[in-house]
């Protein structure tokens, strides 16, 4: 039995460190999530400190520890963007 997987949206600066728009990756907490994209995608670390994340719509301002994503969520990555 396979694990329903979490895809991660990413947009602008976030796009262009991991080469593509969207991935998929097991669930976990966000915190291991961005983790594991870092690792994964060594531009990517540059970007993430500096990025604001949304689970399922809803913009996160918690510890990113205590955040649980399970499979079929939606994360979105948005980086600072111009003009805001």
């Amino acid at each position: 039995m396979s694990t329903a997987l979490v895809t991660v949206r990413l947009f602008a600066a976030a796009r262009a460190a991991v080469g593509q728009s969207e991935v998929d990756v097991e669930p976990g907490s966000l915190a291991t999530i961005i983790e594991h994209l870092s690792d994964t995608y060594a531009r990517f670390s540059a970007v993430a400190p500096r990025c604001s994340y949304l689970v399922n719509h809803l913009a996160v301002h918690e510890d990113l520890d205590h955040i649980a994503v399970h499979g079929g969520d939606i994360v979105d990555v948005l980086p600072p963007f111009a003009g805001g």
